[in-house]
């Protein structure tokens, strides 16, 4: 990922929300709140994380939203609700994978249904195969224990040593790194945490002053240390 000097946006995860309509199944929203259709039906990239049964303030009160996060040119953050069928399809194909198909980049489409329905649907961008769920007594899930297995699973896998990660030649060190960085500013973000006191802690548990300091194991301890805050 380069980093692009002068004047541009805020460097920022891009929020895409998921929602069926006549002619798009996601969109994203302009600064002044505006909906920007997303033609584009898969998304490609590695997911970093993901946030299950999250209370999020909307204009019709708060709602429960599934959060999952995914680096790609630049870092998104896919939202839908918690009792959504994408939600839940996704859940289900996350279940599926295994922590080594997780760690490679994976493609997110969505698919639509009848009426405001939306899929998800998980490929595997070289094998263009996808993930075959099984929808068989989905009634009887338990929705929030399996988002819960899921959450866990997901947001394990910085644990897993760095240099065995075997990813795709399309993706390079210094962009995992920056899906990291990102990752790390949201979690400083919901800790109201100032840069000084990220500073003093870095300082005093690393001896850096820096994240960008941090080798690729200290990077990924920070970031579950964060987490644990959060928990």
């Amino acid at each position: 990922m380069k980093v692009k000097l002068g004047f541009g946006s805020i460097p920022k995860p891009q929020y895409v929300f998921v929602s069926k309509e006549s002619d798009h199944c996601w969109y994203m929203l302009s600064d002044e709140q505006r909906q920007i259709p997303i033609y584009d039906r898969a998304l490609t990239g590695l997911i970093t994380g993901i946030e299950v049964n999250k209370k999020v303030e909307t204009s019709y009160g708060e709602a429960e939203k599934t959060d999952l996060h995914i680096l790609a040119e630049r870092p998104y953050v896919v939202r839908s609700g918690s009792e959504s069928y994408f939600s839940k399809s996704l859940l289900l194909s996350l279940d599926i994978l295994t922590d080594e198909q997780l760690l490679q980049p994976l493609t997110i489409a969505v698919s639509p249904g009848d009426k405001t329905i939306v899929f998800c649907t998980i490929y595997n961008p070289v094998t263009f195969r996808s993930v075959g769920v099984s929808w068989d007594g989905h009634k009887e899930i338990d929705w929030q224990a399996l988002g819960q297995k899921v959450s866990l699973k997901i947001n394990n896998l910085p644990n897993i040593n760095f240099k065995h990660k075997e990813i795709s030649t399309n993706t390079n060190i210094s962009e995992i790194r920056a899906g990291f960085i990102a990752q790390s500013d949201t979690y400083l973000a919901q800790l109201n945490w100032s840069p000084e006191q990220g500073r003093e802690y870095l300082q005093q548990k690393y001896g850096k002053r820096s994240r960008h300091h941090l080798s690729e194991t200290e990077l990924l301890e920070f970031i579950d240390f964060l987490r644990l805050q959060l928990t």
